[in-house]
């Protein structure tokens, strides 16, 4: 894969996460993946249980989520990592603003390895 379609594929993956589309997002996934939330020590394995559960409850937590100025840093064929901004809100609170920066290794076209790194709460527990 080539560097631009490495970025291209994180960002159509996080649009995936915006708008809460659980079966796009997790066609992202190797059936196999591993998603592991290095800050706070947390592993999630295999993309139709574990890792689809960690999404269905972030898209149950806030009513809003974005993901936008992003940095990539490609390491074609099968290697990119991303720095980015998070917004997230629930109703009637304050939007929760962070920085985080993800890891991602690749099987063919979809994640197999993904690693994250976040500032503040864990949004993903």
């Amino acid at each position: 894969m080539t560097t631009l379609h490495l970025e291209q594929l994180v960002e159509r993956y996080f649009a995936a996460v915006d708008s809460k589309d659980l079966s796009a997002v997790l066609s992202f996934f190797t059936p196999d993946a591993t998603f592991t939330i290095a800050t706070y020590q947390s592993t999630f394995k295999g993309r139709d249980s574990e890792i689809a559960g960690m999404f269905e409850r972030l898209f149950a937590r806030y009513d809003k989520i974005l993901h936008l100025n992003f940095d990539h840093f490609p390491c074609a064929p099968n290697k990119i990592s991303s720095r980015f901004e998070v917004q997230n809100a629930k109703i009637g609170s304050p939007t929760i603003y962070k920085n985080n920066c993800n890891f991602f290794k690749l099987q063919g076209n979809h994640f197999h390895d993904v690693y994250v790194y976040m500032s503040g709460d864990n949004a993903l527990a």
